[in-house]
């Protein structure tokens, strides 16, 4: 770190979910490993979904410098509207009498996403030729996430551009290009799924297995679900590996250390 924060507190502001406890995880998880380092004085989580909420957390640190960092994929509506609104936050950084509160960029516009997709990757699918394999990288969709994906869309391009993958695709939950189509927009025999989500929420272990035709219905939470641990899934005349979204890698600690550094009035 550049900066001396051991007088400075950190947030991690998450969505999470009233139910699914494995959507707060990673945001919990990464939390205690930078508070296992010992750079902050102190370093709090809030959620949208669930306790403590946006609107507490401000109150749960003392130290009057607070670095808050959005855990969340893209910019979009709740990075740019929600949590300033609900820690009411003026701007870049919000003076509160002897209290500066900086709001740092969401973590997945951090470069290093590029980096740890390919890692999802290559560890879901061990031994397997990416000159044989087709990589989708996963968004949500929809008028109501255009910023997922767009950024869906520019990991694509930058993954394409190390020609390391036969070729690399983004496909949607609802919208075109549809990943339930995954077998009509491949053309290799080996195909790998990277959900491009924070959590493995209702999305990467239920709805997304769902389309892609590994599991028929809807099945336990992530930390009960068979669905990441079952690969490699033959079908549709391929060999599918399926990986846990992005979010859950421990590397995502590091990216909110980044973004807090490169913070700058």
């Amino acid at each position: 770190m550049k900066k001396n924060l051991s007088q400075s507190a950190l947030i991690i502001v998450g969505h999470g979910s009233t139910t699914n406890p494995d959507s707060s995880a990673p945001s919990l998880v990464h939390a205690r490993s930078i508070r296992e380092r010992g750079i902050f004085a102190e370093v709090a989580v809030c959620f949208w979904k669930e306790e403590p909420t946006f609107r507490e957390v401000l109150r749960t640190v003392d130290s009057d410098e607070v670095y808050v960092v959005p855990n969340f994929i893209s910019e979009g509506y709740f990075t740019q509207t929600v949590i300033p609104r609900e820690l009411e936050l003026a701007g870049k950084t919000t003076r509160i009498g002897n209290r500066a509160i900086h709001y740092c960029e969401p973590a997945g516009n951090h470069e290093a996403m590029t980096g740890l997709l390919m890692k999802q990757a290559r560890m879901v699918a061990p031994g397997v030729s990416p000159k044989e394999t087709s990589l989708f990288i996963v968004g949500h969709g929809t008028g109501l996430n255009e910023n997922s994906a767009v950024a869906a869309k520019l990991q694509v391009k930058k993954i394409s551009g190390t020609s390391e993958y036969a070729e690399v695709l983004s496909a949607y939950m609802e919208e075109a290009p549809l990943i339930s189509e995954w077998d009509k927009l491949a053309s290799q025999p080996n195909v790998i799924v990277v959900p491009f989500f924070i959590s493995d929420g209702l999305h990467s272990y239920q709805d997304i297995p769902v389309l892609l035709g590994i599991a028929e219905d809807i099945g336990p939470a992530a930390s009960q679900s068979q669905v990441f641990r079952n690969n490699p899934y033959h079908l549709r005349g391929r060999q599918l590996f399926y990986s846990g979204a992005i979010g859950t890698d421990p590397g995502f600690a590091d990216v909110i250390l980044d973004q807090v550094d490169a913070f700058s009035e």
